[in-house]
């Protein structure tokens, strides 16, 4: 069965974005040492992308704006807006994207990865749906900005499947646990 992974990156006081909705603060401790990629074989594990709107224009606008940079896999990019025209492998939808994980979970294919943003992960953390957390633990501590963890009404156990240290960043992999 497919699995639902969060990967992404958070400062060490647990932001994914500072105040002004930027990314630009993820890297390594050492400027001049190459990052290391750990996204390429985590994508290759995966078909479908899901992500916000605002996730989504941030990429379009300033991170990748001449090329779409999740290649064929299917895109879904959750709005408040009535639906927009999407492409061949990117579709707008406003609905419920707890709604929509379980319908990607009754398909076949790869896994499904939870792009971002803040909103979208924490629907699905407080509803249990995320299946793997891969948190790039990012050598920052931002003090404000958007928060990924928000409070939830239940204790969610997860059980540690892996750690890599590289330039200062540590990558955790967690499942939820079968209790």
């Amino acid at each position: 069965m497919r699995k639902v992974i969060l990967y992404i990156a958070v400062s060490l006081d647990g932001y994914i974005a500072d105040s002004e909705g930027s990314v630009e603060w993820i890297s390594g401790q050492d400027k001049n040492v190459e990052m290391e990629d750990t996204f390429t074989p985590f994508f290759s594990g995966v078909d479908t992308v899901i992500m916000g709107k605002r996730t989504y224009d941030q990429i379009v606008t300033e991170l990748s704006p001449d090329q779409w940079p999740y290649g064929e896999a299917m895109t879904y990019v959750l709005t408040h807006h009535s639906e927009e025209e999407g492409t061949e492998n990117i579709r707008f939808r406003n609905m419920d994207v707890c709604q929509l994980v379980e319908e990607l979970k009754q398909e076949s294919g790869k896994d499904v990865w939870i792009c971002g943003g803040a909103e979208v992960a924490q629907q699905l953390i407080a509803n249990n749906q995320i299946d793997i957390y891969h948190l790039a633990i990012i050598p920052v501590l931002l003090g404000n900005g958007t928060r990924l963890f928000g409070a939830t009404d239940k204790k969610i156990d997860l059980e540690m499947i892996r750690t890599k240290k590289y330039n200062g960043i540590i990558e955790v992999v967690y499942s939820r646990r079968k209790i």
